[in-house]
């Protein structure tokens, strides 16, 4: 129960209304919650105060809980400190659901990327991560699986810190065979990583299940060939490219303005493909020039994107919040990749029907109209006048209109498992409902 406001029960309709608000305050942006009711203010924002009570809406914020308390109590709070205990279970639930959704809804083409994502917050959760090179620094990290040529998150998993048990191959071996599932993906794609996940241990584990794989490589890492006569160096000129295969392994390196290294099982060494980079001549001058690139390395620029894409798409439009509560944080995220894959399997489906999808602003604003239950310009939206009691069947003979065309209650079947006769049903659903005094099953199914 919440400290500072009184909770009471809310039904499936106040529950989307306090979703879609949620959503609203990623698209109307203010200070802190409290201001979105605020009255006689620059800053005031009539709409939220029309579809929930502030105090209803902070209560349901302050009390989200997307596992049983009392039976996290019971099965996990008690092994704090043992190797059983699971950071996670206060977020396993809805966690198992999004993967779920994300995986039922949509099936990504060929090429996907492996990657690091923050959701940023301090608090003391003993998975909170520091990662100097990412824009937000401090937060719980997830390793994420997405389409690279429009983000769509297709899996992730939340890195809960280090693992009582030493893994055989390491954590970055052990995360992408995790993200890679050929029981929901099949196989022949191919998955471009970076050199924190790359090793040729990793890539001819793929080959063996049947995925290409791409990355930036470390030369120290085992498997990787030592150092050649006729390496690059720091004279060398751009363009410069030296590679070796081992079985089906190519190991690339090319010189740009520095040395970068990549090993493939997919691409050729070398396709006389180029890129376009400024060169500063002799004479002070800067000048456009084509410089010779591997191929591998122009796949890598090119599909290694899609994490870094999902990141930019959920901050345009994200319900993000501090909070000192880090499941509260993280379940504003997971709202945040289901609006955000909704919109990209929006696009998908209008681009296959060759239709304009909306813009992502103008999806937001009708999920968040939607779930209030209101239209576009704010006003409530009316029921569908469809829905209305008709008689089942039409009698000119009075003696006749008590017993003819009567059918069975559905909602007496279903619900009271009673056998109950009515003259009348919904002309939308065409479902036989009793329209009576005392048992008015129409107005109950239609809730």
């Amino acid at each position: 129960m919440g400290k500072k406001y009184r909770w009471a029960d809310v039904d499936n309709e106040e529950l989307y209304k306090f979703l879609g608000l949620l959503i609203y305050t990623s698209l109307v942006s203010l200070p802190s919650i409290r201001d979105y009711w605020k009255q006689d203010a620059i800053t005031s924002v009539p709409f939220p105060a029309t579809i929930m009570a502030r105090d209803c809406f902070r209560a349901l914020l302050s009390n989200i809980h997307p596992s049983d308390p009392e039976e996290d109590k019971k099965k996990n709070d008690d092994r704090k400190g043992t190797p059983s205990y699971d950071k996670l279970c206060k977020m396993k639930p809805l966690i198992n659901d999004i993967l779920s959704a994300c995986q039922a809804h949509y099936h990504p083409r060929r090429e996907l990327a492996v990657d690091e994502r923050m959701v940023a917050t301090k608090a003391k959760t003993g998975m909170t991560q520091y990662l100097r090179d990412k824009p937000t620094k401090w937060g719980i990290k997830l390793f994420v699986l997405a389409y690279s040529s429009n983000g769509y998150t297709v899996n992730f998993n939340v890195y809960v810190g280090k693992k009582h048990t030493q893994t055989v191959h390491g954590v970055a071996y052990d995360v992408v065979i995790d993200l890679i599932q050929p029981s929901y993906l099949g196989t022949g794609y191919h998955v471009y990583m970076d050199n924190f996940y790359s090793s040729p241990e990793l890539f001819l584990k793929l080959a063996g299940m049947k995925f290409g794989a791409c990355g930036t490589n470390r030369d120290n890492r085992r498997g990787c060939p030592g150092k050649r006569d006729n390496a690059l160096s720091k004279t060398s000129e751009r363009g410069e490219v030296r590679w070796i295969r081992e079985g089906s392994l190519v190991f690339v390196k090319w010189m740009d303005t520095r040395e970068v290294s990549v090993c493939s099982t997919i691409h050729p060494a070398f396709s006389e493909e180029t890129v376009k980079r400024r060169v500063k001549g002799k004479d002070g001058r800067w000048t456009e020039k084509q410089i010779s690139c591997p191929t591998p390395i122009i796949a890598y620029n090119k599909h290694m994107g899609g994490v870094d894409l999902s990141v930019q798409l959920l901050q345009y439009y994200s319900t993000h919040r501090k909070s000192a509560c880090w499941y509260r944080t993280h379940f504003l995220h997971l709202m945040d990749i289901a609006t955000t894959n909704a919109y990209l399997l929006h696009c998908d489906i209008k681009t296959a029907n060759q239709e304009k999808p909306m813009s992502h602003k103008d999806f937001q604003t009708e999920l968040v109209a939607q779930l209030c239950g209101v239209d576009r310009s704010g006003r409530p939206a009316k029921r569908s006048a469809d829905h209305i009691p008709v008689p089942i069947a039409v009698v000119t003979d009075t003696s006749q209109k008590a017993t003819q065309g009567r059918r069975s209650c559905q909602r007496c079947h279903q619900v009271d498992k009673k056998r109950n006769l009515t003259p009348w049903k919904c002309k939308a659903c065409d479902v036989a409902l009793c329209v009576i005094v005392d048992r008015n099953c129409f107005a109950e199914w239609h809730v």
